[in-house]
C-alpha cells in the first residue's frame, strides 16, 4: 500500500478554503480515480510541536492505493481538472511525497 501525502505550508495570509476542499475537491480527485483510490484522509492543522507554535500545513490529504502505478494511471488522465481545481479553494502550492505504508493499526 502507498499514500501520497498533498500538504499546503501554513504561510502567513494565505488562502486555503477547508470547506471547498473537504466537499468538492476531495470528493472530485475520489470520483476520477474510482477504485485505483481505496480512501483518503484529510488534516486541517491545529498547532506546531511547541507550545503555542503554529501548524506547520493549514491542511493535507492523503490518499491511499495499491501501488505507485494504480495512483498514476488513476491520476494521470485527470491531472489537468483536478490541478486546475485548485485555484477553487487555495492560493498554495502544495507539497507532495509518496510514501510506503510499512505499518498500520
Amino acid at each position: 500500500m502507498i499514500k501520497v501525502s498533498v500538504m499546503y505550508p501554513n504561510n502567513p495570509g494565505a488562502r486555503f478554503d477547508h470547506d471547498y476542499y473537504r466537499d468538492k475537491h476531495m470528493p472530485l480527485l475520489k470520483a476520477r480515480l474510482g477504485d485505483k483510490c481505496k480512501y483518503y484522509t484529510i488534516d486541517k492543522g491545529l498547532a506546531g510541536g511547541a507550545p503555542g507554535a503554529p501548524a506547520t500545513y493549514v491542511g493535507m490529504c492523503h490518499i491511499f492505493c495499491e501501488t505507485v502505478e494504480d495512483f498514476q494511471t488513476g491520476f494521470g488522465p485527470h491531472a489537468k481538472e483536478i490541478m486546475g481545481d485548485i485555484a477553487n479553494y487555495t492560493d498554495l502550492q502544495p507539497v507532495i511525497q509518496i510514501s510506503e505504508v510499512v505499518v498500520g493499526h
